[in-house]
């Protein structure tokens, strides 16, 4: 059962990390599995590699906690695979009700990630701000152009990797920036387009390992710090999940919208606020609300579990 719990959350993890603007870091985060998974990526250093090479597997396993990992990574690849195309259609079909439920929920994980700091100092206050000026300006960043080389494709994998784990910085969001999120985890998640999806996935690999040792570290002797910086980073993100947007297309020179595969490629969202209360309004209302519920619940088991 503790397993299964442990896949559902990695499935809270990949749904996460599919949506531009939600990070994968923060579900695990609220979830209470983030700095054990941090703490389990970074156990793959030169000891357990002499224990995987001298056979000795059961102390290989229980050395970089190997039936957690599997969980929770093995909950991230169905959450990918299976709703890459269901987010595709939710989008173009029902955007606003989406962005509503996603918003509600990284706006109420704001508190109760912030909650979890022990002691509001003034050097903890200061990082808390620095992180939601950080991410608010990340918000702001006009995306680059698409760019299947690669080196570039790389680069997107340790980009991507370390901000899907990092919470408050949206994996997918970083993708949009570099311009290969429609390539990356539409495109290529979709077909099995593996020239993509392989070098990326190197580079993600490289990254997560690296990223965790320096996030383990820091985590580990700055603890309310580093959560009140990542409490601001999620605060700074809730601006990109704001359920009113318009889409820009990338267009050309002459200003004409790009097209791929016979769509537009969507270069950045436009906020606006609804001009009257309708009945989309209010569902998105509702739908925002429960997003604020789910967190609650998950608060709740997690609480109940702990003290049992």
């Amino acid at each position: 059962m503790n397993y299964l719990f442990l896949v559902l959350k990695g499935v809270a993890m990949g749904a996460a990390n599919v949506i531009p603007g939600v990070s994968g870091g923060t579900m695990a985060l609220i979830t209470g599995i983030f700095e054990r998974l941090i703490n389990a990526i970074k156990s793959f250093n030169v000891k357990a590699v002499k224990l995987l090479f001298s056979f000795q597997f059961k102390a290989f396993a229980g050395h970089i906690d190997l039936y957690f990992l599997m969980a929770v990574f093995g909950g991230i690849f169905i959450a990918i695979v299976s709703l890459a195309k269901l987010f595709d259609y939710l989008f173009t079909n029902y955007p606003v009700y989406i962005w509503s439920y996603f918003f509600g929920l990284v706006l109420a994980s704001v508190y109760f990630v912030g909650k979890t700091v022990t002691k509001w100092t003034p050097v903890v206050i200061i990082t808390f701000i620095i992180g939601a000026g950080a991410a608010i300006v990340i918000s702001v960043l006009n995306p680059a152009k698409e760019n299947s080389g690669y080196l570039y494709l790389l680069l997107c994998g340790v980009v991507a990797i370390c901000s899907m784990i990092l919470p408050g910085l949206s994996g997918s969001f970083v993708l949009i920036l570099m311009g290969n999120y429609q390539l990356v985890m539409i495109d290529a998640v979709n077909t099995w387009n593996f020239e993509i999806l392989v070098p990326v996935g190197i580079g993600a690999i490289a990254g997560l390992l690296a990223f965790s040792h320096l996030l383990s570290w820091v985590f580990s002797r700055y603890r309310d710090q580093t959560i009140s910086l990542l409490t601001g980073f999620i605060l700074g993100s809730v601006s990109i999940l704001w359920p009113w947007q318009e889409m820009i297309y990338l267009k050309n020179e002459s200003g004409e919208m790009i097209l791929k595969n016979g769509e537009p490629i969507v270069m950045q969202y436009q906020r606006y606020l609804p001009d009257s209360l309708s009945t989309e309004v209010i569902f998105a209302i509702l739908i925002a609300a429960a997003g604020v519920v789910s967190i609650w619940i998950i608060e709740k088991v997690a609480a109940e579990k702990t003290e049992s």
